[in-house]
């Protein structure tokens, strides 16, 4: 896909609500519970978001990738929602868990759509049969993957095992995480910069960003082609440095920034058949 057609595309606007770790002590806001998660979702429908990135938590509020409480929570937001959102879940190892078991749960679940931490499932354990296994099969099932890449060494890692085979060809989506390690763990339009000069090939992209430049990152982002992940998991702040009063804030924001640059937004439809999600 070419420069000028990346621009045209519509905006795919993601909200990641909740996150792991992020607690109601941090902000009233942020869901927990599946009926949380379903009201957040429908808010954040109706504010311009399409996809919705879900962390589920236990009995004591601790994350999770029990497939059951993943079960129990996909129930409640398609209520809230229908098949207007696409529900990508999170396969995020949190220090809790290690590659088979995370890799295990993605097969067993079987989710429309999941994000993976590169650098979390790539390990000894697993190894590079165990990967292309792995992706294969979410390839064979029109699996829609997002791969989290948190620097440019997880990108090259990731082109290496495109280009060796171990990754077969699908449409796979890419989420650059800016400022992750910087200071304060703050973000900056410039930490994209990186990701995009070592960019090969037409993978589409997103970026999440920390704190309140969250908004001046996806912005850049959409101005350069890209895509937007918002949301308390990384940011709990309006642009302006003020609380934000929930998630639908950050996303409306975000439509804003897309509306200001000419960007459509795009719907769960759109989503899927970009990514050829089943």
């Amino acid at each position: 896909m070419s420069a000028a057609a990346q621009w045209s595309e519509p905006l795919i606007i993601t909200v990641a609500p909740n996150g792991a770790y992020k607690q109601r002590a941090d902000h009233p806001a942020v869901p927990i519970t599946p009926d949380t998660l379903a009201t957040t979702a429908r808010a954040c429908l109706d504010a311009g978001a399409a996809m919705l990135h879900m962390h589920i938590r236990d009995a004591q509020g601790r994350h999770s990738l029990d497939v059951e409480g993943y079960r129990e929570a996909q129930r409640a937001v398609s209520k809230a929602v229908g098949t207007a959102m696409v529900v990508q879940i999170t396969s995020e190892a949190a220090g809790v868990y290690r590659a088979p078991a995370q890799i295990a749960m993605v097969e067993a679940l079987q989710p429309e759509a999941v994000s993976i931490g590169l650098r979390e499932i790539d390990q000894p354990e697993v190894g590079e049969a165990g990967l292309q296994r792995f992706f294969t099969g979410l390839a064979l099932q029109h699996t829609m993957v997002q791969v989290i890449l948190y620097d440019v060494a997880d990108l090259r890692r990731w082109q290496a095992l495109r280009a060796s085979g171990v990754v077969p060809d699908a449409p796979w989506f890419l989420l650059f995480v800016l400022g992750r390690y910087s200071a304060g763990q703050t973000s900056s339009p410039h930490d994209l910069l990186p990701f995009l000069a070592a960019h090969e090939g037409s993978e589409p992209w997103a970026v999440c960003a920390f704190g309140a430049t969250e908004n001046t990152c996806i912005t850049a982002a959409a101005a350069l082609g890209g895509h937007a992940r918002v949301g308390f998991e990384n940011n709990l702040l309006c642009k302006d440095g003020s609380p934000a009063p929930d998630n639908a804030a950050l996303v409306r924001q975000a439509v804003e920034a897309a509306t200001a640059l000419g960007r459509p937004l795009a719907t769960a439809a759109d989503i899927r058949r970009r990514f050829d999600a089943r």
